[in-house]
């Protein structure tokens, strides 16, 4: 008998070669019924895998991430099998579990289209109703080279011949289909039990575009078919929400192919909030006591060089001139702010006194960015940024760390995004120092002990990203999922211990040496463009009033009533609201339902009857038909929401 210590700390006996379903079944019909593999010692395994030692072991179901991968990458499996019923001649690449789902790439003449997806799924629910075993093989490269040579898939052999030597190669049969695969997968497709073929896109092989362009069909799967309805309905109002859709249709921004890709325009209502934002950014940095700077848009290759990003951010940059020319002048725009702000630190000597010095700037920043990874605005080769550098004493450190998580959690509630962040401790990876990160082990260690200690005292809940960090430091960075699932970046908070020393930047420190600080470096509200695509997605177009690029419309409902229109617009626009009266010769249904599509906070209806009593008659976009009132009344009701930055 061996002992098996289950996730609550029960431990079970077992007879020696019992199988994790074995174990499941034990605990309970239900459970053995929903799994779908198991994690024995923290290794993701098939149910059908033997214990054969004392261990540690968790049944995992899709309510686990590697449940969900589980069940997805053997619904890929699946697919690769229906696609092979249907077109023998096609070249199988590879066939993954992703986020939300699975995909395979395939090489065939045929271009599949939406009818050949639905041939596949139908054939894909045939193999599902089979519950065909799916039974793993371990191999040698000699046999697994041979066998997929026989079966002439020559990116099978591709990637078997790139394995190092002696590695452990796996197949996994089901039926008349056997696939190269390290697992883990289902015990039979049957567990595929809801599934759907979603999109098929390009793919070059293994991501480079120097290779051949395959064929990826995306699709994904559930245990149930009421979970994969929610979620297809989710998909679509994702489409709907999706900025790169709807910051169009609003007349947001705009893209234009002969200014090139990564370079959006914004139309004046981007523009506008975009300036709400800086102005409001600005306002509340100074209140914490931000000197703010204005400092070059580029500056030359020996600049950089003393910073470091020459050396680990090249190719990230945009260059003006020959880099490999020592003879003639080369500069570069700026990829971010920090070693232009230390020019402030720098201009004249520094006491213990002067710090902490906090110094911001709405900063604009270029990155030649992959063009894979353009997408609307969250992914942009030109940007703007609510920047800043502060300059701390090592006794500073926590607290001011503090008071820019603080300042982070204030800017990004305020806006609405913060109760959907999640947190990143982005750390070095010391098996990779000399490639990516300057400074020796030591500083590394005393940097991540330092910060791993703040964010512990603070409470935060992070989880640990190995090689993300800076190359001078380790960050906390504050994720963000946009409508389809992806993440990124949306505010970051850095501790940097290196590049005080690299430009010299000491002070005085009460006891008469001269010291180096630490640098903190940290955005408040992150990239003005990327949070505006995040706030069309949140607010499904529909901004909060108070930064509503248009937050009143007046609408006249006859021409008796259009001098007293005109009078309420310049009383409005006098007071600092953002408003406009339509005197359009449309009728007044029209005329409101294009201010709702358009997401007018306000739409101010003025007639006859208000023109007598000196009323105005407002429709807010949530609460509907708010009754006729005196424009001092409404002007009240307005203030209270601009003012409190109320999310409506």
């Amino acid at each position: 008998m061996i002992n098996i210590t289950l996730k609550d700390g029960t431990i079970m006996q077992v007879e020696n070669g019992a199988t994790c379903l074995d174990v499941a079944k034990q605990i309970s019909a239900g459970l053995a019924r929903a799994a779908l593999a198991a994690e024995v010692d923290g290794q993701t395994v098939d149910l059908k895998t033997p214990l054969e030692k004392d261990c540690t072991m968790s049944v995992l179901t899709f309510d686990d991430d590697m449940g969900k991968w589980t069940l997805r990458h053997t619904a890929s499996h699946v697919l690769a099998q229906a696609v092979k019923h249907l077109y023998p001649d096609v070249k199988l690449a590879i066939g993954p579990a992703i986020d939300n789902g699975f995909y395979y790439d395939i090489d065939s003449e045929h271009n599949f289209t939406p009818e050949d997806l639905e041939k596949i799924e139908a054939e894909m629910k045939k193999i599902v109703k089979q519950g065909i075993p799916m039974i793993r093989e371990e191999v040698s490269r000699e046999d697994a080279l041979n066998l997929f040579r026989e079966k002439n898939e020559p990116y099978k052999v591709e990637l078997i011949e790139d394995l190092p030597e002696g590695e452990l190669i796996t197949l996994y049969h089901q039926g008349d289909f056997t696939d190269l695969c390290a697992g883990p997968h289902c015990t039979d497709t049957s567990k595929v039990k809801a599934f759907k073929l979603t999109s098929c896109t390009g793919a070059y092989w293994r991501g480079d575009e120097h290779n051949k362009m395959l064929q990826r069909i995306y699709g994904t799967a559930f245990p149930k078919k009421t979970m994969l309805d929610e979620y297809l309905a989710a998909v679509e109002e994702a489409k709907k929400r999706d900025h790169n859709k709807l910051g169009r249709e609003l007349e947001y921004f705009t893209t234009v192919e002969t200014l090139g890709q990564g370079l959006p325009v914004m139309l004046p209502k981007g523009a506008r909030v975009i300036q709400l934002l800086q102005r409001w950014v600005e306002d509340v940095e100074q209140e914490h006591g931000y000197l703010l700077t204005k400092t070059p848009l580029m500056a030359k290759r020996e600049f950089f060089r003393i910073s470091g990003h020459w050396d680990h951010y090249l190719d990230g940059m945009f260059i003006i001139g020959d880099p490999y020319d020592e003879e003639k002048e080369c500069l570069a725009l700026r990829p971010m702010t920090c070693p232009f702000q230390y020019q402030v630190y720098l201009n004249r000597a520094r006491s213990y006194r002067d710090l902490p010095m906090r110094l911001g700037e709405t900063s604009t920043l270029f990155r030649n960015e992959d063009s894979g990874e353009m997408h609307g605005l969250i992914r942009v080769r030109q940007f703007t940024i609510s920047e800043g550098h502060n300059v701390v004493r090592p006794d500073q450190l926590e607290e001011e760390f503090k008071d820019c998580l603080d300042l982070a959690h204030y800017m990004l509630d305020t806006v609405g995004l913060w109760e959907d962040c999640s947190f990143r401790f982005s750390q070095w990876d010391p098996a990779n120092p000399n490639n990516k990160y300057e400074g020796t082990a030591e500083q590394w260690e005393e940097a991540q002990a330092t910060m791993a200690q703040i964010l512990d005292d603070l409470g935060v809940p992070y989880e640990i990203g190995i090689d993300e960090a800076a190359f001078y430091g380790p960050k906390l960075d504050i994720q963000y999922h946009n409508v389809h699932g992806k993440e990124d970046t949306l505010v970051t908070i850095q501790i940097d211990m290196l590049l005080a020393q690299r430009f010299g930047m000491h002070y005085t420190d009460a006891d008469g040496q001269k010291k180096l600080p630490y640098i903190i470096h940290r955005t408040s509200l992150g990239c003005y463009e990327r949070t505006l695509a995040y706030l069309i997605e949140k607010y499904a177009g529909s901004l909060p009033t108070w930064m509503a690029p248009e937050q009143v419309r007046v609408l006249p409902v006859t021409d008796r009533a259009a001098d007293y229109a005109d009078e309420i617009g310049k009383k409005l626009l006098k007071k600092g609201y953002r408003a406009t009266v339509d005197h359009r010769s449309e009728k007044l249904g029209y005329k409101i339902r294009e201010g709702r599509n358009e997401r007018i906070p306000y739409l101010l209806i003025v007639g006859d009857k208000d023109l007598e009593n000196n009323t105005v008659s407002p429709r807010q976009r949530v609460d509907g038909d708010l009754g006729a009132m005196s424009f001092e009344e409404f002007e009240a009701q307005l203030a209270e929401i601009v003012s409190t930055k109320a999310k409506k």
